[in-house]
């Protein structure tokens, strides 16, 4: 489909838009590149274009292909450009302007892609939360986002008003027809906006910033990752390209939107090429069945679990699921047995990929000729990577040595959101440092080995373990604790977590669970509580958390 030019200004063509191959910036010497995908171009120019221009095109070449499927509810590519046009109509005519923040906290439905690229074709910054999330994490990207505005659900509202009370600058609007005092109603604002408002917005460059995707931290506050329109552009056109994404595919919506991936994969490559996206608010393994055979699917991306839930269904050997041709999994490393029993079904390959979010996400996949069970395949389009000595992160390691994943891009972040110092600690010399530790072999192969950020991977979800341990100190009983994730079978991890209780305090392990079921959304939820004498560490104070991940404990376990 494209041809491969080795000279600097020959073209391709796609969907109507030329890409120039630029100068490679990726060594030409990786071992990867003698197992790169037939018809993919090593390197390419990226149009100069803002991230809602994707949606902007699709629907002046196509404007009555669907865009969107979300139950019976259908959308073309027009009508679908025209609602965020009227929704960034109606948050300008709200006193939104270019580089405020809003805050989607939506599931996985029309209005949240109806708002993402609105705020965008104003000039504004989109930042999401999980629909699940409780209270206490909605006020900590409250503080740090300072968001504008916040579009959610109804239910979500009492949980909100509190916030938007305190500052009197701030906007709710709820996606329902339930009316409420100062909230104002998604669909009604559409309705009255004037779409010839947007033509004379001041929008930013390519450079500037499109989302703030919000990602853990050591410190166990979130950090807003600052993704550019050029960061998102190039990451939609990259994962569209690797694969042949066309307008002929139609993608299952099932990756929860308010995370990187889903944004990437579910929203930004499919409007890019212009295909059909089936939402779905909810993963249930049957109705994924359903809808996979009903809608006829061409391309799922998932978590390891979900694969896994979609094999143990009942209803798996009734449903067609020849459509397919492209089954991805992520987020966790995929059981041999899970992928054996999925290739055996005689459908497309299930393949792993990797990614993180300060890389929008995607950087490696597997070439669909040459996968390698257990690796995550090659870095993918403009995109290098190398394995580092811990020690030092500068000293480049040779075939199958562990070392930290440092990679870049065109997808690479900016850097964090008001967060210095901790830029500063993972963009270094033009490289990312993941915090994965990883080998790559002779073939230019990578394969994770462990994580680095300690973080816990539960039915794809991403749990912080500092997050979890930054509630437990809010209990009056807990002196010291530590949260780690220990292995369990079809989920990845579950958090479970190491407590000491200050002297002549008393607290059971049922009473602490329920203690964060409160304050964290239900895939957080601590699973296991162990009372201890002492958390083992480091000489520099640093919880030891492999130790506990591993049963190697030098430290009394209290039994209670």
């Amino acid at each position: 489909m494209f041809p491969r030019f080795e000279g600097f200004g020959e073209c391709f063509e796609l969907q109507g838009i030329f890409f120039y191959y630029s100068n490679m910036t990726v060594p030409c010497d990786r071992p990867w590149f003698a197992f790169w995908p037939k018809d993919v171009p090593r390197r390419i120019a990226y149009p100069e274009i803002l991230l809602q221009q994707i949606l902007v095109n699709s629907a002046a070449r196509d404007p009555h292909h669907p865009a969107l499927i979300s139950g019976n509810t259908r959308m073309t590519y027009h009508e679908l450009n025209l609602a965020s046009t009227r929704f960034g109509a109606a948050l300008l005519a709200l006193g939104v302007d270019r580089g405020d923040r809003v805050m989607l906290v939506l599931p996985n439905i029309p209005e949240f892609v109806i708002a993402y690229y609105g705020v965008l074709k104003i000039g504004a910054i989109m930042t999401a939360a999980s629909p699940l999330s409780k209270e206490y994490e909605l006020e900590v990207r409250l503080q740090d986002a300072d968001p504008k505005v916040i579009v959610c659900e109804r239910y979500h509202v009492p949980l909100l008003s509190h916030s938007v009370r305190q500052k009197s600058s701030k906007i709710l609007i709820s996606v329902g027809e339930d009316k409420v005092r100062d909230v104002h109603r998604f669909n009604e604002l559409i309705a009255r906006a004037n779409p010839s408002t947007l033509r004379h917005v001041d929008r930013h460059s390519k450079n500037g910033l499109a989302v703030l995707q919000y990602t853990g931290g050591t410190t166990g506050r979130p950090k807003g990752a600052m993704m550019t329109h050029s960061n998102l552009v190039a990451n939609a056109i990259q994962n569209a390209l690797w694969f042949t994404w066309s307008r002929n595919d139609i993608v299952l919506g099932v990756l929860s939107l308010c995370h990187t991936w889903g944004l990437c994969t579910s929203i930004n490559s499919a409007i890019y090429t212009g295909a059909t996206i089936v939402l779905v608010p909810r993963f249930d393994p049957e109705e994924v069945l359903g809808i996979i055979e009903k809608e006829r699917i061409t391309i799922a991306y998932g978590s390891a679990t979900m694969f896994h839930l979609l094999l143990d269904s009942p209803e798996r050997e009734k449903r067609n699921l020849s459509s397919l041709r492209l089954a991805k999994a992520g987020a966790m490393p995929i059981p041999g047995e899970v992928k054996r029993r999925w290739d055996d079904l005689g459908l497309c390959e299930l393949i792993l990929g990797y990614g993180l979010t300060e890389a929008s996400p995607e950087t490696h996949d597997s070439p669909l000729e040459s996968v390698r069970t257990g690796t995550i395949g090659i870095p993918i389009i403009d995109t290098d990577a190398k394995i580092v000595d811990i020690e030092t992160g500068t000293k480049e390691l040779g075939p199958n040595e562990v070392g930290e994943l440092i990679l870049r891009g065109p997808q690479v972040m900016k850097g964090y959101w008001k967060n210095s110092q901790e830029t500063d600690g993972v963009l270094r010399e033009g490289w990312l440092h993941t915090g994965d530790l990883a080998t790559m072999d002779e073939d230019g192969f990578f394969s994770i080995v462990d994580r680095k950020k300690d973080l816990i991977k539960y039915k794809g979800y991403s749990i912080f373990p500092a997050e979890l341990e930054n509630a437990l100190y809010d209990h009056p009983a807990v002196r010291e604790c530590a949260v780690v994730g220990k292995p369990l079978a079809d989920v990845g991890e579950i958090p479970k977590a190491y407590v000491v209780v200050h002297k002549g305090s008393t607290v059971t392990e049922r009473g602490l669970m329920e203690f964060i079921e409160q304050r964290c959304a239900p895939f957080k939820k601590i699973r296991e509580v162990e009372f201890v004498g002492e958390i083992p560490k480091t000489v520099v104070g640093k919880t030891l958390r492999r130790a506990l991940r591993g049963g190697k404990t030098e430290f009394q376990t209290e039994r209670r």
